[in-house]
Order: C-alpha cells, then sequence, then structure tokens
C-alpha cells in the first residue's frame, strides 16, 4: 500500500511537472518553434516516430506527430520501433538533449548520426518544438532481440552475405 503511495505521488508530480514544462514551452519563441518544425519535417523525424506518416505521405495532424510507432524495423539487430519523442523530450532539460542527440549510438533504422551532425541552434529547434506539441501518447514497443519474432507490422532487411 506505501509503494502504491509513493508511486501515485510520484506519478502526480511528474505531471504537474509535464504541464507546467508543456505550459513553458507553449510560450517559447515562435521562431524558434516554426525552426524547429521544419527541421523535424525535413529531417525525416516523422518517417519513423509518427504511424502511418510514410504510406500517408505526410498528411498526418500535427497533433498526430513523434507519439512513436508500433511498426517495427528488424534486421540482423533485432527489432527497433521509433520512440515517442514527446514523451521522451517532455522528460528532459534542454542540456540533456543536446547531450543525447550529440552522444546517440542507436540500432537501425535510427540514423544517429545526423543528430550529431545537427548545430546546436537547430537541436534547440527541434527541443522547442516538441515541447510546444506537449507530451502524449504512450511508450513504442521495446527493442527486440534477433531471435524473437516480432508482431506484425514490421519491415524486415536482409542484408547481403559479406564479400569474400
Amino acid at each position: 500500500m506505501r509503494n502504491m503511495m509513493r508511486f501515485a505521488v510520484l506519478s502526480a508530480l511528474l505531471s504537474c511537472t509535464l504541464l507546467a514544462d508543456f505550459a513553458a514551452a507553449q510560450n517559447a519563441d515562435s521562431a524558434t518553434v516554426e525552426r524547429g518544425r521544419y527541421v523535424v519535417k525535413i529531417g525525416g523525424c516523422n518517417d519513423c516516430h509518427t504511424a502511418g506518416y510514410l504510406a500517408a505521405e505526410s498528411q498526418i495532424p500535427e497533433s498526430d506527430w513523434l507519439l512513436g510507432d508500433t511498426f517495427g524495423w528488424r534486421g540482423p539487430w533485432g527489432t527497433t520501433y521509433g520512440s515517442n519523442l514527446r514523451l521522451l523530450l517532455g522528460a528532459l532539460t534542454e542540456d540533456q538533449w543536446l547531450t543525447l542527440a550529440k552522444n546517440l549510438r542507436a540500432r537501425p533504422a535510427m540514423p544517429w548520426w545526423v543528430l550529431s551532425e545537427m548545430n546546436d541552434d537547430d537541436l534547440r529547434a527541434i527541443y522547442a518544438f516538441i515541447r510546444y506539441l506537449g507530451p502524449a501518447g504512450s511508450p513504442a514497443p521495446a527493442y527486440l532481440p534477433p531471435d524473437q519474432e516480432p508482431p506484425l507490422p514490421y519491415a524486415q532487411f536482409v542484408l547481403p552475405p559479406p564479400e569474400q
């Protein structure tokens, strides 16, 4: 019972913090938010982090952007999923986001090197835009190792054998 009370208090505090941060993000510099929107669009973030974005040829409402996806990307590394960036960045400070983006080494299909090459202003703009959207959704499925069959749907990457 005591652990349930602690969990309830921690959940309430986290919710209040996320909502307060969301309110602050709503007041972010509109030019920075707009730059973040642009970088997210041209950077292909929605391709994996927004359910149905590729199939809908980008015609997904912005309110549904970056909520993660249950579509898996399977290959020799296992199966990965586009994470819910709105929850992730909602839980990070801007400095934590910059550190993560510059040091991330992720499994395919995430092109982590794109983030590490971005300048700090563009990364800050992404942060401002995602915080502007606000926290929503639920976490994407967890990574599955190569020996576990993922549920449908997923893309299967078949790599050619190494040259000899």
